[in-house]
C-alpha cells in the first residue's frame, strides 16, 4: 500500500455499523502521511472517533524519528515496535478507497481501489505522545497517531501493488476493538476478514493530479 487514501462524508452511510453514532466524516480525497484523519477506537468501553496523524509515533519516539505509516500483518503481533500497540491500542481507519500507482512510459499512473458496494474499514494501530509545548492540564496534550496494517495484495482481483490495507468486515469490528482475543486470534481474525474484503476490490485509473498532495476534490476519483 502506498501512502494515500480517500475519506468522505459518504463513508459514514456506507459503514453504518462502525460510524452510525458519529457525525459525518469530513471530505478529504487525498489523505497523505502526517495528515490528521478520523479513526475509531475503544476508550473506557465506548467507541470514539478522534483525529490521528497518519504516521505512527510511540510515546518513547523522538520528534526526528521516522514515523511508519504501515505495519505488516505478518509481523505485527511480534515485532518490537508493534507488539504492544497491537495488543492494547488497535483502531479502525475508515476510507472510501485508496490509491496505488503503476509505472508507465508517461510516468506514474494512479489507480483508485475500492469496494464499489461499500467503504473500507482498514485495521490500524494507535500511538500517543505528550506534546511538551502544551500545559499539563491541557486536554489536547496527548497527541494521537496511527498506522494502517497491510497484507499481501496478490489475494485481490483488484491488485495493483504488492501490498494492500488489511480491512475488517462488520462482524469483526467488536472483536478487533475489544480485549477478549489473544494476539494470535486477532491475527487470524484480521487475516480471514481482510481476505473477504480483498475479493470485493476493484480499481480504475484516475487523474495524475492525485500525485500532488496539494490537490483535493471529488475529481481525483473520477475514472479516466
Amino acid at each position: 500500500m502506498c501512502g494515500r487514501y480517500v475519506v468522505t462524508k459518504a463513508v459514514t452511510d456506507l459503514l453504518p455499523d462502525l460510524l452510525g453514532d458519529f457525525a459525518d466524516l469530513p471530505d478529504d480525497y487525498n489523505v497523505a502521511p502526517t495528515d490528521l484523519a478520523p479513526i475509531v477506537r475503544l476508550r473506557h468501553g465506548e467507541r470514539t472517533a478522534p483525529l490521528a496523524s497518519w504516521g505512527f509515533r510511540a510515546s518513547w519516539m523522538t520528534e526526528k524519528q521516522k514515523r511508519p505509516i504501515n505495519a505488516r500483518i505478518e509481523t505485527v503481533a511480534t515485532a518490537g515496535m508493534w507488539r504492544r500497540p497491537f495488543a492494547q491500542a488497535r483502531c479502525i481507519v475508515p476510507a472510501l478507497g485508496y490509491y496505488e500507482w503503476t509505472v508507465t512510459p508517461t510516468g506514474k499512473q494512479p489507480h483508485f481501489i475500492s469496494d464499489p458496494g461499500s467503504a473500507l474499514a482498514m485495521a490500524g494501530l494507535v500511538g500517543a505522545w505528550l506534546d511538551p509545548s502544551k500545559d499539563e492540564d491541557d486536554p489536547d496534550r496527548w497527541q494521537l497517531s496511527m498506522a494502517v496494517i497491510t497484507r499481501d495484495a496478490h489475494v485481490s482481483p483488484g491488485e495493483v501493488h504488492d501490498r494492500m490495507p488489511a480491512c475488517l468486515t462488520p462482524d469483526a469490528y467488536d472483536d478487533w476493538l475489544g480485549d477478549e482475543l489473544t494476539p494470535d486470534e486477532l491475527v487470524a481474525l484480521l487475516d480471514r476478514s481482510s481476505l473477504d474484503v480483498a475479493h470485493e476490490l476493484t480499481h480504475y485509473e484516475v487523474s495524475k493530479a492525485v500525485n500532488s498532495v496539494r490537490n483535493d476534490g471529488p475529481e481525483l476519483i473520477r475514472p479516466l
